[in-house]
């Protein structure tokens, strides 16, 4: 039969818990409750209209409001770029280390949730001890005796001021810039490996046409030297094949430095070394150039570039982190309750005269901190203004960067115009040269001047060719790259944490360009 003493006891501590509760699901949450910033008011990317044009037999029109799939670089209709991009996403380490990142940040918040329950501990100690009986002012000689002790202890801090659930909404809105994070990686893992095999084709076409202009060039200083010998031609015009000659061979030296480079970052991006990975022999007509391009309305992009909603995520942690400072300016409670027995022998440990126990709420409060407390709270304002200023500079820059390669686009159809003119022409004459030439009417050495315009063309064509490949993938990397629309789970979550999986990290920045001068 239980005694007065434990009933008053086990009365005491359910009060106690009940009080804990009411308090903690009662209390409010100080501080900023956080909004989403609006999207940008504005309806278009650059001043004027938005439209790309046809070049070379090729078309390109935008279609506002189009849906982008998750895998978008199927739109350059390439099984080699297919198979390139999926042996990344397995084996390239810095998606694998943004996904460990995220996991970190999963397991942060799961140990943050942990706040909300009892803190309950056991503990079991034995001690030899000397006691003194001066100590409670009897005269006698002290004693020495084992005592060993086991007991149980609960805590439980009360959330009266939602500093705790503050601090967990920082911890989530952390993984979800985490998660954020994971896409971005992945969206630039992917648009730079576009890129950069755009590129690899793009300089190996510009080799292959070095090396043909080079033979003609070649060919042309001989004969010219030949014209030369027999006073047909003046000294100097050997000396002008010559220098044209030097200046072809010049050129492919930095254009082979730029194939090779290429091809290490594609095997850096793969995750290889580039002793061990050979990337695939892909030609610019093996890519086909996307007809249809989206175009989403600047609010859209605000709600689908994973940068943009990283930063959102980290201007939501600062505001919830302004109400865990703001808490720490007000007391705060806590229930604490211990049971427990010692004795001199553990087999007496069960004696009525062994148990211990306390039970008790607890209050502490700021008095005086020399403003410690208030600074905190001020610098968690600051550390706010600080992330709404990049969030909105970071939603700046993404529209600048569509605006740039829409614009790019629309140039790139006004180039590769001129030089598909250009080309035909030089080709054109090349034709009829070479007809003049079969009837005796022109020499070899005018044939041989038509053939060097027209790979010097060629050249200036390929280029362009390249950048308007690279600007479409560009397009889609710059618009978020479909990460939504995808059914795989890219992020990596666990099944156990509650979130949605999200499938695409930021803009492509690593690999090169394969026009001259082109935009980077």
């Amino acid at each position: 039969m239980q005694s007065l003493a434990s009933i008053r006891a086990g009365n005491s501590a359910a009060a106690a818990w009940a009080l804990a509760g009411a308090l903690s699901f009662s209390g409010c949450a100080v501080g900023p409750d956080f909004v989403r910033p609006e999207p940008p008011a504005v309806q278009r990317y650059t001043q004027g209209d938005q439209r790309a044009a046809e070049a070379a037999g090729q078309a390109q029109r935008f279609s506002p409001g189009a849906r982008i799939a998750g895998d978008w670089w199927r739109v350059f209709n390439s099984l080699k770029l297919e198979a390139v991009i999926r042996e990344a996403i397995v084996d390239n380490p810095s998606l694998q280390a943004a996904q460990a990142r995220l996991r970190q940040s999963q397991d942060n918040l799961q140990a943050g949730y942990g706040v909300f329950y009892p803190q309950v501990n056991a503990g079991l100690g034995a001690t030899r001890q000397l006691y003194s009986p001066l100590k409670v002012g009897q005269n006698a000689s002290g004693s020495i005796f084992n005592l060993f002790t086991l007991s149980a202890s609960v805590s439980y801090a009360i959330d009266v001021f939602g500093g705790a659930r503050r601090g967990l909404e920082s911890l989530e809105a952390q993984t979800d810039a985490e998660r954020y994070a994971v896409v971005a990686t992945y969206l630039s893992l992917s648009g730079n490996i576009v890129n950069t095999l755009v590129a690899h084709a793009g300089y190996a076409a510009q080799i292959e046409a070095t090396e043909r202009l080079i033979v003609l060039l070649k060919e042309q200083a001989r004969l010219t030297q030949v014209q030369a010998s027999t006073g047909i031609v003046p000294y100097s015009s050997v000396l002008g094949v010559r220098s044209q000659l030097a200046a072809a061979e010049a050129t492919l030296p930095p254009l082979r430095q730029k194939l090779d480079q290429t091809e290490h970052l594609l095997a850096t991006l793969v995750g290889k070394t580039p002793a061990e990975w050979t990337p695939p022999q892909l030609e610019l007509a093996d890519l086909a150039l996307p007809a249809e391009l989206p175009l989403s309305l600047p609010s859209e992009l605000a709600r689908q570039r994973p940068d943009i909603l990283a930063a959102e995520s980290a201007l939501h942690s600062a505001s919830a982190n302004i109400g865990v400072a703001t808490a720490a300016l007000f007391p705060s409670f806590t229930v604490n309750g211990s049971y427990g027995r010692n004795n001199t022998a553990i087999p007496d440990l069960g004696a009525s005269n062994s148990r211990f126990w306390s039970v008790g709420p607890g209050v502490l409060a700021p008095i005086f901190d020399g403003g410690t407390l208030r600074a905190r709270k001020q610098a968690a304002v600051d550390a706010y203004a600080q992330s709404e200023a990049g969030y909105r500079q970071t939603v700046l820059a993404a529209l600048a960067q569509v605006a740039d390669t829409l614009r790019g686009l629309e140039h790139d159809a006004e180039t590769l115009r001129a030089q598909s003119e250009q080309l035909a022409a030089a080709e054109e004459a090349l034709r009829l040269l070479q007809l003049n030439y079969r009837a005796g009417t022109v020499n070899y050495l005018s044939v041989l001047n038509a053939d060097t315009q027209y790979y010097q063309a060629k050249m200036g064509y390929l280029q362009t060719v390249a950048q308007r490949l690279q600007d479409s993938a560009a397009l889609f990397v710059a618009l978020g790259g479909g990460w939504w629309n995808s059914a795989e789970n890219i992020v990596g979550e666990r099944a156990a944490s509650g979130k949605p999986p999200l499938a695409p990290a930021t803009s492509v920045s690593a690999a090169p360009s394969a026009g001259a001068g082109g935009r980077r």
